[in-house]
């Protein structure tokens, strides 16, 4: 038997413990975990999720099915009338209700599958020792006992305790609410000392922002302090604009058909009809008009989408965000990797006047080859630069890590038995730290006004040039460690310049983007020369560069007019990223933003949509709807045209179900007023709602016209009232043309105008999909081949029931063939007629829809 997964690790005062006493009583040690022990463990204590697998999901999605009011209401009179009265009826009616459910839940299950196959694609990973090796395990097998090893940009798997760090900190805004970084270091601490005081215990639900540590994990899953109160804590993401809609809409058209649910039923009361049948059929009829599928239509599209955007590179993480990924106008995204190769290349390592130099090489190559942190495209390419100088290295002594502050990385080597710093950074903050230059091999003199003036000068030179540009400087120091406080007082050694060339396919994805409305805005961290050279080099001549310090200055009203026009927005500092997307929001405009470093995931949870790439940092990965498994624009391009087929698709399913079901309401309701009977018997509209779903289950898989996804669209309850409306009372009007034919031309008796209108009503919602589905004439957009065999095959379903046992099951009788005539002259007009309706109305009422 499974053991409990209750951890009482969390219990023991393990911060009050020194790290080794910890590693003891957790049954571990420096070397990790042996590979039987995590076997073992994940036994006892399961994964570390805060979901966990739920084995009976599929049995809940499946009685998630009957969860509508409407339908439990519906079933529980079925069983009042099989008790009470024909339970002929009321079997047939039962099974027909669990049919219905059962296509939604095979549908949803295989959906919800079909996902999860391709969230495993962006799992998350963390570096533990286990059996005395480094190893990169997936974060959902950590378990008790494992040491782990964190740098920037990590997600913190599992509370655990510091065994060692230096110059961590670490954000702690999703589990205590704090947005500053805090400070984690070593040590022990009383057992009084609260959790968001427990300065040497790391927690799930933070993440790294710098420095380093390597830590032992005491508790997992549901036993961390973040899953004891995730029930309170974790918050549900924000609806998305098409979620809103699609909500309104669902909750518009029910009140719609309660209101005449409600008369038709006290019409039929008054008009002396069975009470009980009168109710069976007021409810049967609010099933059939109620848009019950929607939610599993909106599920399978969105996993249909989905799995044809995993065939484009771009795996979806949240569902709902490809419909805002459709509707999106704006892009905003870093240059590196999109818009250039991401290959940074090292041009030249000069001194101060520019002239290529070799001690600037090698100790810009000892600070990224010594640095033990994360490193960046830019120390790789630096000991890529100088790989060939295979020279000995000397003895680390300290570090100071990279931070977005500072914006410098400084490293203590010991040089000639002499402590030396060498830090290097981006160009003005490493220039405020030196009061001294040095030329060459030259002894190092005080730098005058002069010199800084020609370093300022030479640096825009080289940014106007399209190089990235940092500083490299160094000092002695008398002690073998260093801080942050003690960068002053030093030698400025020379620059370091870096080339990204564009991508060649740069110029055609940006033009793509243009022509499928999505405009580029370019968030760069670099100097707004070097954003100017790169705009001109791939077709923006007359780009409009705003600066960070410009939207420092600038109103949150100012801001929202200027983020419009504007294209390039450079020497951002990481909190305005989101201050950008807020605008660009308020604006009007649906957001995407792409990223993929530390300080963007506010602006990746602010966006509309937060795309990341499958190389980013963990917290970057986490906070984004879409990861890019290749980092182009094309592909997002590609990823674009999907998410807009999918929600054209799903608008589809939308108009469907409000031109043949609202149309049916008015027609029910006259004709209530004007029969002696019951319109359509309970089981009769059941069966109708069931045949009219098989096809519209398939319309995931249509065909969607061009002209429609080169533009991006949005949720519009207006327009969708307007379609309602026109669409509705058109359907309704060839209702009546049917009714009058049955009543007044065939003198049909109850049976037969049942059986008239049921096949009349099927025939119809059946064809008009073909209407509805493109707003170019029908037989010049050409549906899928799932679409039209599914409506072939309801048809010809629906004309054979008649005669068929099934068809005397439910009340059905052969009618004479001059009605079939009518019929399909009655069917052929109503196509005709709504398709030059779609056209008038698309052109005169559909406005920027």
């Amino acid at each position: 038997m499974k053991e409990s997964r209750t951890n009482n690790n969390a219990a023991l005062h393990y911060w009050t413990a020194q790290p080794e006493d910890v590693i003891t009583a957790l049954g571990s040690s420096a070397n990790g975990l042996s590979d039987h022990e995590v076997t073992e463990r994940q036994k006892k204590y399961g994964p570390n999720s805060l979901k966990g697998k739920n084995v009976s999901s599929a049995y809940l999605l499946f009685l998630g099915q009957f969860k509508s009011p409407i339908t439990l209401i519906l079933i529980a009179a079925a069983i009042l009338s099989f008790i009470l009265q024909d339970k002929t009826d009321a079997i047939i009616i039962l099974v027909i209700v669990v049919v219905s459910s059962g296509l939604g839940f095979w549908q949803e299950y295989g959906a919800s599958n079909a996902v999860a196959k391709l969230l495993q694609m962006v799992q998350i990973t963390v570096q533990v020792i286990r059996e005395g090796t480094n190893k990169s395990v997936a974060t959902e097998s950590i378990v008790p006992g494992d040491v782990i090893l964190l740098s920037a940009g990590d997600i913190i798997p599992a509370d655990s305790i510091i065994i060692s760090s230096q110059d961590l900190f670490v954000d702690e805004a999703a589990f205590t609410g704090e947005s500053y970084p805090v400070e984690k270091q070593i040590g022990a601490l009383a057992v009084d000392t609260p959790i968001a005081k427990r300065t040497n215990m790391l927690f799930m639900g933070s993440h790294v922002i710098s420095g380093k540590a390597k830590t032992l994990a005491i508790s997992t899953g549901m036993d961390t302090e973040f899953g004891k109160i995730s029930n309170r804590l974790r918050l549900r993401a924000p609806e998305t604009e098409f979620e809103k809609g699609i909500k309104k809409f669902g909750f518009m058209l029910m009140q719609i058909t309660m209101v005449l649910i409600i008369i038709i039923f006290a019409l039929n009361v008054l008009l002396h009809k069975p009470i009980l049948d009168a109710f069976l059929f007021s409810l049967a009829l609010a099933v059939g008009l109620t848009p019950q599928l929607l939610p599993v239509i909106i599920t399978v599209n969105l996993s249909v989408g989905a799995k044809k955007m995993a065939a484009q590179q771009v795996i979806v993480k949240r569902l709902a965000a490809i419909e805002n990924f459709g509707s999106m106008n704006v892009l905003c995204s870093d240059k590196t990797g999109t818009i250039t190769q991401g290959q940074v290349k090292l041009y030249k390592a000069t001194d101060i006047e520019g002239v290529e130099n070799e001690k600037v090489m090698q100790f810009a190559w000892l600070n990224a080859a010594m640095q033990q942190g994360f490193k960046n495209p830019i120390d790789e390419a630096l000991i890529t630069a100088y790989a060939k100088n295979d020279q000995t290295k000397p003895p680390l002594l300290d570090e100071v890590p990279y931070d977005f502050l500072r914006k410098r990385l400084s490293i203590v080597l010991s040089l000639d038995g002499q402590p030396t710093v060498i830090t290097k950074g981006a160009f003005q903050q490493v220039l405020e730290v030196c009061n001294h230059i040095q030329k060459g091999t030259e002894t190092p003199t005080l730098m005058s006004e002069d010199d800084r003036n020609q370093l300022l000068e030479r640096y825009a030179s080289f940014s106007r040039e399209g190089y990235r540009t940092l500083g490299i400087c160094w000092k002695q120091s008398t002690t073998q460690t260093f801080k942050k406080e003690d960068e002053k007082e030093m030698v400025f050694l020379g620059f370091l310049t870096f080339f990204d060339p564009p991508k060649e396919s740069a110029i055609k994805a940006i033009n793509d983007l243009n022509g499928l409305g999505v405009k580029l805005k370019i968030i760069t961290g670099d100097n707004a020369l070097i954003a100017e050279t790169l705009a001109k080099t791939i077709g923006l001549s007359n780009a409009v560069v705003v600066k960070g310090s410009e939207l420092m200055a600038m109103s949150n009203e100012a801001l929202m007019a200027k983020a419009t026009g504007t294209d390039i927005f450079a020497e951002v500092e990481p909190n305005q990223k989101e201050q950008i997307i807020l605008a660009l929001k308020k604006a009007g405009h649906v957001v995407g933003f792409m990223g993929d470093g530390i300080n963007d995931a506010a602006a990746l949870h602010a966006a509309d949509v937060g795309i990341s790439v499958d190389t980013a940092v963990d917290v970057a990965k986490e906070a984004a709807d879409l990861v890019l498994m290749n980092q182009d624009l094309e592909v997002l391009a590609n990823g674009i045209r999907e998410g807009r087929r999918t929600f054209a698709n799903t608008m589809k399913y939308v108009f469907m179900a409000t031109s043949a079901n609202f149309g049916n309401m008015f027609s029910m309701a006259g004709a209530s007023l004007i029969l002696s009977f019951l319109p359509l018997l309970p089981k009769q509209i059941l069966l109708t709602n069931l045949l009219t779903d098989v096809p519209e289950t398939t319309i995931a898989t249509d065909n969607v016209d061009e002209e429609y996804i080169s533009k991006p669209h949005r949720m519009d309850i207006g327009f969708i009232k307007k379609f309602m409306l026109v669409f509705g009372l058109l359907s309704s009007i060839f209702d009546y043309c049917t009714f009058g034919v049955l009543l007044l031309i065939l003198k049909s008796n109850e049976q037969q105008f049942q059986t008239g209108w049921f096949l009349e009503s099927v025939i119809s919602a059946s064809l008009i999909v073909l209407v509805v589905r493109t707003r170019n004439r029908f037989f010049k957009s050409l549906p899928s081949r799932p679409l039209w065999i599914a409506n072939l095959f309801v048809v010809i379903l629906v004309l054979a029931i008649p005669y068929t046992p099934l068809g005397a099951l439910f009340g059905f009788v052969q009618l004479p063939l001059q009605f079939y005539g009518y019929m399909t002259l009655i069917v052929i007009a109503y196509i005709i007629t709504a398709d030059y309706v779609k056209i008038w109305f698309y052109k005169k009422l559909a406005g920027g829809n």
